[in-house]
């Protein structure tokens, strides 16, 4: 808590604290030497729209004979996001899918009634020192797309639309942003944008999406005069416009959200449902081997947690 001495704020100003409806402060894991921070879900907040895993990985420099290696496993009921600031991650999946995915580049894989896959650093970067930084993020399904047949979708970063305006400037990743649209499909109203401020710069954050958050990748955010620093999960209230301001070093940021889901969501291990019952199916498949297999990558997979 800080003392204000200044003058008291005029009518319609808001300060931070009635700005901000959470602010959460990610849990990190060590994955040999690299970090992954995850801010959702976490016990503060499960979703923010269809938002319901949001996970930082890195910046990290992997030593030669080092690379990431997720051996295949299965999703339900989600799509993931894949996007990436640095390195190259080399997709897989039970469609027959073979892609890797560059820096601004986005991959969108939609499990429906249920995928396989793996991310595995290509082999080309393998013998030699290479960094890695991106996010992968969940997007649960709405009700009557949950079981829909699984997909993939990869889009190259020329395809984006490009934000360019003063001592701003980013890409709109996903959805309907200051009239730029993303070609990106969606199941329902999101909204996932990479944004980065030059320093002491303003942009406005409207009130259009339902829910709103914002994920600081580096530098400092000034929202209503209060100062939050990198790798800061702010969930905004409904409604309200914001008004967001780099410090004097600048701000990269993910603002990310939209529409609330319109039943409550199970997440347990790589599944997320609406129904209990629908996530312990999933289980037992899994366990006994009832999910189709990745072509190019059969001989491992991740067995099913314990418990």
């Amino acid at each position: 808590m800080s003392f204000f001495p200044g003058n008291d704020p005029q009518a319609g100003d808001a300060f931070a604290c009635d700005a901000i409806e959470n602010l959460i402060i990610p849990r990190t894991s060590d994955l040999g030497g690299f970090s992954v921070r995850r801010a959702l879900p976490s016990s503060r907040r499960r979703l923010v729209g269809p938002f319901i895993f949001f996970d930082r990985m890195g910046p990290a420099i992997f030593r030669p004979g080092q690379a990431v290696d997720v051996r295949p496993h299965p999703h339900i009921g989600l799509s993931t996001v894949t996007y990436l600031f640095d390195g190259e991650i080399r997709h897989l999946d039970s469609l027959g899918t073979a892609k890797v995915i560059r820096p601004g580049d986005i991959n969108l894989m939609t499990a429906g009634r249920g995928i396989v896959h793996s991310e595995r650093t290509p082999e080309n970067l393998r013998d030699h020192p290479f960094s890695m930084s991106g996010l992968q993020t969940w997007l649960a399904l709405p009700d009557d797309k949950e079981e829909i047949d699984p997909s993939f979708a990869h889009t190259e970063k020329d395809e984006l639309p490009v934000i360019a305006d003063g001592g701003v400037s980013g890409r709109v990743v996903i959805g309907d942003f200051e009239g730029l649209k993303s070609p990106v499909k969606s199941f329902s109203d999101t909204l996932y944008v990479d944004l980065q401020l030059q320093p002491n710069t303003t942009f406005p954050f409207g009130a259009a999406h339902e829910e709103r958050a914002v994920y600081i990748l580096s530098g400092s955010l000034i929202v209503a005069g209060d100062h939050f620093a990198s790798d800061q999960l702010l969930v905004f209230r409904p409604g309200d416009a914001i008004t967001l301001e780099a410090g004097e070093k600048g701000c990269h940021l993910m603002l990310f959200g939209g529409a609330a889901l319109n039943s409550k969501r199970y997440i347990w291990w790589n599944f997320v449902s609406s129904s209990k019952e629908r996530i312990e199916k999933a289980k037992e498949e899994w366990r006994t081997g009832r999910f189709d297999i990745v072509p190019g990558d059969e001989e491992e997979f991740i067995p099913l947690p314990e418990g």
